[in-house]
C-alpha cells in the first residue's frame, strides 16, 4: 500500500472509533518482509503527539505455528491490560478499515539486538538486572487470566511433537541428530497439561532494553497456553546467548538465579529437569524453523539470502542438541 493511501485510512480507522480529532503524520516504512510491513507514524491529537507503529501483514506466515497478526494484536493488548509491561495496542484492525490484518501499538525506546544487550557497556547494569526482571514479567505473563483472550493454541505436549514431526518431515530430508531428539522427547514427556499463557518467543532479542534493565516485552506471535516453563527453557537456549555461552539466561544471567527469581514471583518451585526437557523441545523447534527458513531458499520460495544465512544454522542446533541430551537417560 502506498503511503498516502495508508496515512488515509489509518486516520479513517481512528475516526471511525471515535477518535475524531486523531491526525496521522510522518508515515515511514521501516521494514518490509514477505511476512509483515512496519510503518512509524506520528499520532497528533490536540496539542498531543505520540510515536506509533504500525505492523500489517503481506502475505507469509512466518511458522505454521504463528498467530495471525489481527489475533497477535488482541493478546498484546490483553497483556498490556494486565500489566504486563508490553507496547500499548491503539487499534487491532477490522474489515471495515481497509487495511487487512494488522495492528497499531505505541512505539517505545530502548535496545533491541541480542549482541548489544549481551556487549554493551553501557548495558552492563541492566545485564545484572535482567535476570531477575525477565522472571518476574514471566511469572506475571503466566498468571494471566486468560478468559479475555482470544482463541490460542492449546496443544498437548505430545500433539506439539507431532505438529513438529509433520514439518521436518515435509523437507524431505531425514537429519539423525532431530530423530534422536523427536525419540528423546517422546521416551520424556512430562506429565499432565496444563493452560496457562505462554509468550512463546521470550527471549533476549525480542525485548526492549535500557540502561535500567528490561522496559518491554515484544512479538507476541509464537502465543499459545500450556505449560510456564517452556518459556524459561525457550530463554535459556543457546540460540539467544549471541555468542555469551557461559550465561546460559540470555547471554547474561545464571539458571539459578533465573529459577530463583521466578520461583519468588510465581510462588511455583522450578523443576530443572522440566525446564531442560522444553530448553530440547525449543532447540528442536528452532532446528526446524531454520530448517524451513533454508527450504525456502533453495525451494525459490523466498530467494532472501538472509533465509539462506539462517537456513545454515540448522547445524549449530545439532550440536546443542546433542549437549542437551548426553548423559541423560
Amino acid at each position: 500500500m502506498e503511503p498516502d493511501e495508508l496515512t488515509r485510512r489509518l486516520a479513517d480507522a481512528y475516526r471511525r472509533r471515535g477518535l475524531d480529532d486523531t491526525r496521522v503524520e510522518g508515515l515511514q516504512r521501516l521494514s518490509a518482509g514477505a511476512s509483515a510491513e512496519t510503518w512509524r507514524f506520528e499520532r497528533v491529537a490536540g496539542n498531543g503527539r505520540e510515536t506509533m507503529i504500525v505492523q500489517v501483514f503481506t502475505g507469509e506466515r512466518q511458522f505454521a505455528a504463528s498467530l495471525d497478526k489481527h489475533t497477535q494484536g488482541l493478546v498484546q493488548r490483553v497483556a498490556h491490560q494486565a500489566g504486563i509491561p508490553t507496547p500499548r495496542v491503539d487499534l487491532v484492525f477490522e474489515p471495515d478499515d481497509g487495511l487487512g490484518e494488522g495492528f497499531v501499538s505505541a512505539f517505545i525506546a530502548g535496545e533491541t539486538l541480542g549482541q548489544r544487550i549481551t556487549r554493551a557497556p553501557e548495558l552492563a547494569a541492566a545485564r545484572q538486572a535482567l535476570p531477575g526482571q525477565c522472571a518476574r514479567v514471566l511469572a506475571d505473563i503466566h498468571r494471566t487470566d486468560t478468559t479475555p483472550l482470544p482463541p490460542l493454541p492449546a496443544e498437548p505436549p505430545a500433539r506439539m511433537i507431532g505438529q513438529l514431526r509433520e514439518l521436518h518431515d515435509g523437507f524431505g530430508v531425514r537429519l539423525p541428530v532431530f530423530e534422536l531428539a523427536f525419540a528423546w522427547l517422546r521416551k520424556h514427556l512430562p506429565d499432565g497439561h496444563q493452560h496457562r499463557l505462554v509468550h512463546g518467543d521470550f527471549r533476549n532479542g525480542n525485548f526492549i532494553v535500557g540502561q535500567a534493565g528490561l522496559v518491554s516485552v515484544l512479538d507476541w506471535e509464537a502465543a499459545h497456553l500450556g505449560d510456564p516453563l517452556e518459556d524459561l527453557g525457550w530463554m535459556c537456549m543457546n540460540a539467544w546467548r549471541f555468542g555469551r555461552i557461559e550465561q546460559p539466561v540470555g547471554g547474561f544471567g545464571s539458571r539459578n538465579d533465573f529459577y530463583r527469581a521466578y520461583e519468588a514471583a510465581s510462588g511455583t518451585p522450578v523443576d530443572p529437569a522440566r525446564v531442560r526437557y522444553w530448553e530440547v523441545f525449543g532447540t528442536l523447534r528452532w532446528g526446524i524453523i531454520c530448517q524451513w527458513f533454508g527450504h525456502q531458499f533453495t525451494s525459490g520460495e523466498v530467494p532472501v539470502v538472509e533465509r539462506a544465512a539462517i537456513g545454515r544454522r540448522v547445524a549449530e542446533t545439532e550440536i546443542d542438541l546433542l549437549d542437551l541430551i548426553e548423559g541423560i537417560e
